[in-house]
């Protein structure tokens, strides 16, 4: 990392954005972990539990549009507190009031997505103090607050068997609250903050292919990633017989290692450019996927592929974002909310499938194969635009960041 990036920027918010990212992925997913002892208190089927750890997933991808909306109308650190606010409020509801049935599951799912949400609030939080070339750096670092998602994974399961997974969500308003103060004081919002538009001119930016193109991108790589940080735990007891707490540990080392080689991808996109960077993870990827589709047979082995895996849609998800502030500088906000969206349906449809899979199948086979053909979809187009991104908004004379 050069010298010059410490030297940029402001360092609390940079910091304050990684823990209100990170705690709220540990919330947003949480009913992945605790998946196995919610499935068997409440009876559902493998369609019913892909359905459970999925819909927070939709909702957190719908709502980050809205809170794409309400940075740019209310500042990044005022939409940020208003975030963390509700989700303290809904898990402590639910420890309070309980939760009883698969449709209750469900709404706790939907309001657990404005955790979600966060990744529309703490990247332009973060990206508005960086200049272009720390961009990929500055949002890896901001980004790698998906690693909380392995803290859901490591802890989760061992408290829910200890008090009960109702008191589990009761027991995370703990560090939610700690990071929430600890943002309000850190988190300051950047001088070069954009005015805010009008409602109408949020949708303008759709009609730029280019913002197509990135959805479609994260939607693989991101929703890769939080598709399976949901699922793995499931994934791992169903189909290995693990118990929750070891199967949890194999889903955190899957997660560590695509969370915390986020900011690498970010740093290899500003080294090599954004394209090569994303089509390397994508190749990768897709044939760690692929392999894990035809059943392996030991949970080792499965354990090794998925790291590999979830490694290459964590850079790929820092690469993303190498790129995007450079086209949509003044739209940070609304695309990142947009791109945010796409990322989480691509996980909403990932983990949903496999739950369908399995059950109208037997096994997990097609809804792996499937996701990696949207793989090579995504890497098709990725090579299409090479050319012309590389020769407009990328060319050497208009940014002194790679492409």
């Amino acid at each position: 990392m050069k010298s010059s990036f410490w030297q940029a920027g402001h360092k609390p918010t940079l910091f304050a954005a990684f823990l209100y990212f990170d705690l709220s992925f540990m919330v947003w997913v949480i009913l992945g972990p605790l998946g196995v002892h919610i499935a068997k208190d409440l009876g559902l089927t493998a369609a019913q539990k892909g359905l459970m750890v999925a819909t927070p997933l939709l909702s957190g991808a719908l709502l980050r549009f809205v809170m794409g909306i309400m940075v740019d109308h209310l500042k990044p650190k005022l939409a940020g507190a208003i975030g963390q606010a509700i989700v303290i409020m809904t898990l402590m509801a639910a420890w309070w009031l309980g939760v009883h049935d698969f449709q209750q599951v469900l709404v706790l799912g939907i309001f657990l997505g404005v955790a979600g949400a966060s990744f529309a609030v703490a990247l332009p939080l973060a990206s508005r103090w960086y200049p272009p070339e720390h961009q990929g750096t500055a949002l890896g670092i901001a980004g790698a607050g998906n690693s909380g998602t392995a803290l859901s994974a490591l802890f989760a399961p061992l408290l829910a068997i200890r008090y009960g997974w109702t008191n589990v969500l009761g027991i995370t308003t703990i560090p939610l609250i700690m990071v929430f103060f600890s943002y309000l004081l850190l988190a300051k919002d950047s001088p070069n903050c954009p005015r805010a538009k009008p409602m109408g001119d949020y949708l303008k930016v759709l009609k730029d292919r280019d913002a197509w193109w990135f959805m479609l991108f994260y939607s693989v790589t991101f929703g890769g990633f939080v598709g399976l940080a949901a699922s793995l735990t499931i994934y791992f007891n169903d189909q290995y017989g693990l118990n929750s707490v070891t199967a949890g540990y194999f889903t955190a080392a899957c997660v560590f290692s695509g969370s915390l080689f986020r900011p690498v991808g970010g740093m290899f996109a500003d080294r090599i450019g954004g394209i090569r960077s994303l089509s390397i993870m994508y190749v990768i990827a897709g044939v760690c996927l692929a392999l894990v589709s035809m059943g392996l047979p030991y949970a080792w082995m499965a354990l090794a592929v998925f790291m590999l895996a979830m490694l290459a849609l964590g850079m790929g998800n820092g690469a993303v974002f190498q790129l995007v502030p450079q086209r949509f500088h003044k739209e940070i906000g609304v695309m990142t909310g947009l791109v945010g969206m796409a990322g989480g349906i691509g996980g909403f449809y990932l983990a949903s499938s496999l739950g369908y899979a399995k059950q109208i199948t037997g096994h997990y086979q097609n809804g792996f194969l499937i996701f990696v053909g949207l793989m090579i979809l995504a890497l098709l187009g990725l090579l299409s635009v090479k050319k012309r991104w590389r020769t407009t908004w990328g060319a050497p004379h208009l940014t002194a960041a790679k492409i």
